[in-house]
């Protein structure tokens, strides 16, 4: 299969380039599906609190003998704990049964509210508690980017965002990138893949290249610099989103790619999602 790639951040702390997203996976499907995904290879596991599945997450865990210094674990601030953050991270970690993450992300900006550098200013005093290893935020744009820096000096590590063929959010990106932020894609595969694997494009790479569509999509993530999260509890599934790293996408197929980006949305627009 390959080796799996590692991403340094900008804190000096690293992380697996390829990861398991578990949203909409209960404490059931997420253990086996995280016993699947440890086998194969992985080494990143990506839950957060409104998932209701860090249990199932903490139990895989415990259950595996890989050594937990070895596994990077994301969890996630919800939208109603912006200035609870300690005690919100506290709750995730005694249902996680760890004594830290590799890495704590405040999951939206909530402009509604307004509480957002307040809870990174939480965030940076539990990672320097040692509660998190990384800090970073999820689907902020550029404007609340430059608040957060602005107000506090301190840079996150990761802006996780939805980031797919459809919708490749390249001037976001490109901006995360300047500022030595390292961009997350959440629903890499735009949700099972409609309208990108049957795509003439992708087809063809996929005839191209000896792979499925789903591996030349997280190939195309990887290819970029991003780290990606696909989500499966299928067995199968989860074996072929990581059979990535033996092959390389060419700088025709990159730029070829960038022709599918139609600005299309799947979940909601953070300058506007203000749901507690």
């Amino acid at each position: 299969m390959g080796l799996q790639t590692i991403i340094k951040l900008v804190d000096d702390n690293h992380m697996p380039q390829l990861g398991l997203g578990v949203w909409k996976a209960n404490n059931e499907q997420v253990v086996g599906a995280i016993h699947t995904a440890l086998e194969v290879g992985y080494r990143s596991i990506d839950t957060a609190a409104i998932y209701h599945n860090e249990e199932g997450v903490g139990k895989a865990l415990k259950e595996s003998d890989i050594p937990r210094e070895e596994i990077f674990i994301t969890t996630k601030l919800w939208n109603d704990r912006h200035l609870d953050a300690k005690t919100a991270l506290q709750e995730s970690l005694d249902r996680l049964q760890l004594d830290y993450v590799d890495l704590y992300l405040i999951q939206w900006p909530v402009p509604e509210q307004d509480h957002y550098v307040e809870a990174w200013k939480q965030l940076i005093e539990l990672k320097e508690a040692g509660l998190s290893r990384s800090i970073g935020v999820c689907n902020f744009h550029i404007e609340h980017l430059q608040k957060l820096i602005t107000e506090t000096g301190v840079t996150p590590a990761i802006n996780q965002i939805e980031l797919h063929p459809l919708l490749q959010q390249r001037q976001l990106h490109s901006w995360n990138a300047t500022h030595h932020i390292t961009t997350e894609s959440w629903s890499p595969l735009s949700r099972g893949g409609k309208g990108v694997f049957n795509s003439s494009l992708v087809e063809q790479l996929a005839i191209k290249h000896d792979k499925t569509p789903a591996q030349i999509v997280i190939r195309w993530h990887l290819e970029r610099g991003m780290i990606a999260i696909p989500k499966s509890v299928t067995p199968s599934r989860i074996k072929e989103n990581f059979d990535v790293f033996d092959f390389r996408l060419e700088k025709e197929d990159l730029t070829a790619m960038a022709e599918l980006d139609i600005g299309k949305r799947i979940g909601p627009n953070p300058d506007t999602y203000n749901q507690l």
